[in-house]
């Protein structure tokens, strides 16, 4: 279960970074600050109740994993940033750092 925590913490986590660029684009500002407060609180809410199990620095080596790893993506599908091999090379030794650390 606390696995299914760090997850959602991660997936959050990617959600807060999409409203940190909304709000940068300057629309309905209030509303997304307060979106933001929610998405990242409970990313940290979430992040501490995996630490239940895993350590401190595992656990946030997997959430911030899971945010970089996101937020590239999203940025490639999303808001079209440019996609090449090194971008691609460089997510798959996050991702694989990842799966290396679940592993201890």
């Amino acid at each position: 279960m606390n696995f299914i925590f760090l997850i959602l913490a991660g997936l959050l986590e990617v959600v807060g970074v999409l409203v940190l660029k909304k709000i940068s684009m300057g629309k309905k500002v209030l509303q997304w600050i307060l979106l933001l407060c929610i998405t990242f609180g409970l990313s940290l809410y979430f992040l501490g109740l995996s630490m239940r199990e895993f350590s401190m620095s595992v656990a946030y080596a997997i959430w911030t994993g899971i945010g970089t790893f996101g937020g590239v993506i999203l940025s490639i599908v999303v808001f079209k940033e440019s996609c090449n091999f090194k971008k691609l090379f460089f997510i798959f030794l996050i991702v694989a750092s990842v799966i290396g650390l679940k592993t201890l």
